[in-house]
């Protein structure tokens, strides 16, 4: 599993090398930086690609194909790239292993890519032979109540698909309230190393974030407005299966649900439909030593 490099973004958009040096050069940007760090991602590729055996059947798979590949029970998956690229995957799998190789270590944190891609041979034999130790990560999942269910490893985004305000009354333990705000985000302890510790930073909460294997979410409401009509009381807390978080939408149109950041692919939340968030029964088994 790989995504674009920016260098193969450019020359998407531009066409030819010659167009898009030109078209950063505008902009008082070298092409250089991009294309260098597009060969050393190529060279990676390459030293993973040769570390399959022959005999095995593979395919390389894009993520902007995620939505249209079928993963199959016994595949192994080998993730090349951004952290992130491990929490597009999550959501299309079950129960397969998933490696995260880090083709530039000191571009990428390497949270969840964390081995370098000259282990690639040694760790997919381990994985094929059931002798791969993994850490079972907590994903949450969002569930309309029409059925249609959304899978994410780092946290879902609920409310609206633009920069209009987002109208929804919230449940939460015995407590509810009706919101006006910028969304709000529902994460795992894997997010909570991204898009909710800046939200908890932001906020200055004392809500203790949950770790990545814990069966604890935490959600948190972004810019909620007061008014006479909605209220700011009800903006953060911690979410387990017995304690789920209902939100019911009053967007005529706009509303949307999507996860890790995937907002091609998301669920429509019209008014009056009712949305549960809770810890998801799957998890993400990602390899470890």
């Amino acid at each position: 599993m790989t995504r674009p490099t920016d260098y193969e973004l450019l020359l998407t958009r531009h066409s030819t090398r010659g167009q898009a040096e030109f078209f950063l050069s505008n902009r008082g940007k070298a092409i250089d930086e991009v294309e260098s760090v597009h060969r050393r991602f190529m060279q990676a590729l390459q030293t993973v690609q040769h570390a399959i055996p022959v005999n095995w059947r593979y395919a390389r798979v894009d993520r902007s194909d995620l939505d249209r590949f079928v993963f199959e029970a016994g595949d192994v998956i080998v993730a090349l790239g951004p952290d992130g690229l491990v929490a597009n995957i999550a959501k299309y799998l079950d129960n397969q292993i998933v490696i995260g190789l880090n083709p530039m270590p000191d571009i990428y944190d390497g949270v969840l890519v964390r081995f370098a891609p000259e282990q690639a041979a040694g760790l997919m034999k381990l994985a094929v032979e059931n002798e791969a130790q993994t850490e079972k990560l907590t994903m949450v999942v969002a569930t309309l109540d029409n059925g249609q269910l959304l899978n994410c490893l780092n946290e879902v985004y609920v409310g609206h698909c633009s920069h209009q305000s987002s109208r929804y009354t919230l449940r939460y333990l015995d407590r509810q309230e009706r919101q006006s705000s910028s969304g709000l985000i529902v994460a795992t302890g894997t997010g909570a190393t991204g898009w909710a510790r800046s939200l908890s930073q932001m906020s200055q909460s004392s809500l203790k974030l949950p770790e990545p294997t814990q069966q604890h979410l935490a959600f948190f409401v972004r810019e909620a407005w007061l008014s006479i009509a909605t209220g700011t009381s009800l903006v953060e807390g911690l979410v387990d299966a017995e304690h789920p978080l209902t939100i019911t939408s009053e967007m005529d149109t706009g509303g949307v649900v999507f996860g890790d950041g995937i907002e091609t692919d998301f669920l429509s939340f019209g008014y009056g439909q009712t949305l549960q968030v809770r810890p998801g029964n799957s998890v993400l088994n990602l390899f470890t030593l």
